[in-house]
């Protein structure tokens, strides 16, 4: 359990700093970050992660997908998380 926690924690680092990486892109018109790869760190338990980030950065907060679907994420795996333990 406690390799899950650090697990749990580091991704959600990776969802923070990758929403924030790819708003720094945007913003001097770079390549972004793939959407699927957004989508893939937030499934594999940094939804909390891109979610926080999608806030703090104003990053994907038009896209309803984002809008609605990190949250609903995140939600998910809190209530995986809180069922393992």
């Amino acid at each position: 359990m406690e390799y899950l926690l650090y697990y749990i924690i580091l991704i959600n680092l990776i969802g923070v700093i990758v929403m924030y990486v790819d708003k720094q892109k945007a913003r001097k018109h770079e390549y972004r970050i793939p959407e699927k790869t957004l989508w893939l760190v937030a499934v594999l338990g940094g939804a909390i992660g891109t979610t926080i980030g999608m806030k703090w950065f104003r990053h994907k907060t038009k896209h309803a997908s984002f809008k609605w679907g990190f949250p609903a994420l995140a939600i998910i795996w809190l209530g995986l998380l809180l069922y393992l333990s």
